[in-house]
């Protein structure tokens, strides 16, 4: 029996593992405008340019410390363990690949009007 992803009972757990997702998107895409903030602080001839990208660049450090705190504090990201870490890595690659062989979108999807709400 194939499973309908687009009725909400059968997705029960997906939201943690969806927020952790996006939080380690978040948190790649705060490490790349550091990157980035550092890059340009050093390319820049103009004193007032400077001031402000390295004031961008302090925002964006206490920004990527607030999110790796929170990430931490949830058991999305362990930087302190690396054993932990790679187990976390690899539950995810598992469930990567188990998402990819689903079949999220069943052939008959008319659902007339009426949306399936789980009795939870």
């Amino acid at each position: 029996m194939k499973m309908d992803f687009l009725d909400p009972v059968n997705a029960e757990g997906m939201l943690e593992k969806t927020d952790a997702a996006i939080a380690l998107d978040f948190l790649l895409a705060i490490k790349n405008s550091i990157r980035n903030y550092a890059f340009a602080v050093t390319e820049t001839a103009s004193p007032e340019v400077r001031d402000t990208l390295y004031r961008q660049l302090e925002q964006a450090l206490d920004l990527h410390e607030e999110a790796s705190k929170l990430m931490m504090n949830k058991g999305w990201l362990y930087p302190y363990d690396v054993g932990k870490q790679v187990e976390l890595d690899l539950k995810s690659a598992a469930m990567a690949l188990d998402i990819a062989e689903m079949t999220l979108f069943p052939v008959d999807t008319d659902r007339q009007g009426m949306m399936a709400t789980p009795d939870k």
